[in-house]
């Protein structure tokens, strides 16, 4: 679950495998092994990503859904919360200098603050976890409104074809009537302009037959759509009758 880190942070594993992934920066190795030992214990275990703060953090953030600050050098202090925060993903700070907690709450608002206390492994676990939830509900609604817009163009497209089709059906019609008439007349045409006839001709006739398939597929689409309203309204009559 816990992987090593041994390049930069721009080779952080993609969080793309449907596991959580939290990012732990940190100087002090029983640091990271506190955490990751202590959420073992947890019902739900994330992919961990070590890395120290004298790596350099120009990662994707995509590669990773939360993070946990702690125990770093306080040089690298602003570095570290500046490549965060420019990231915009959700940040926990874990220090046991009060004052150092509330310069990173002033300068970083955005960032979850703990104290490094008694118990504060158990806290941590509870407000890890809720940061996770968060972030990963926050993903699920934003490729959900992408995939809403993707349908949305789509059904746009769509109904402009539909709208288009007896146009482009008149204008398909006179083409391949016209080509039609001059296949007819022998002997004017040469043999390659016949040839050429025959091919406007022949992919006219395809045009013809994909349009004819966009007007079996509305009426499908009706047939559905009266389906699908006459079994909700077949539900909601039997769900009023108990």
């Amino acid at each position: 679950m816990t992987q090593p880190f041994t390049g930069r942070a721009s080779q952080l594993g993609a969080a793309d495998n449907g596991q959580p992934t939290v990012l732990i920066i940190s100087d002090d190795p029983e640091f990271s092994r506190a955490i990751t030992a202590r959420w073992q214990a947890e019902r739900s275990l994330p992919s961990f990503t070590l890395v120290s703060s004298s790596i350099s953090l120009d990662s994707d953030p995509d590669s990773f859904h939360a993070a946990i600050v702690g125990n770093i050098q306080p040089p690298s202090l602003s570095v570290v919360m500046e490549a965060m925060d420019a990231m915009g993903k959700r940040v926990l700070f874990v220090a046991e200098d009060g004052a150092t907690l509330a310069t990173v709450r002033e300068r970083w608002p955005g960032t979850l603050v703990l104290k490094q206390q008694d118990n504060w492994l158990d806290t941590l676990m509870l407000v890890a976890a809720e940061a996770l939830y968060r972030t990963l509900a926050e993903e699920c609604a934003r490729q959900a409104e992408q995939a809403k817009a993707t349908l949305e163009r789509h059904a746009t497209l769509g109904r402009y074809m539909l709208e288009m089709r007896h146009n482009l059906n008149n204008a398909l019609t006179s083409v391949l009537g016209n080509s039609e008439l001059l296949l007819l007349e022998p002997g004017t045409l040469s043999a390659s302009a016949r040839s050429q006839l025959e091919t406007i001709r022949n992919m006219t006739l395809r045009m013809h037959e994909v349009l004819q398939r966009f007007s079996s597929l509305e009426k499908e689409l009706t047939v559905t759509e009266t389906l699908v309203g006459a079994s909700s309204q077949t539900r909601a009559l039997a769900a009023s009758v108990q």
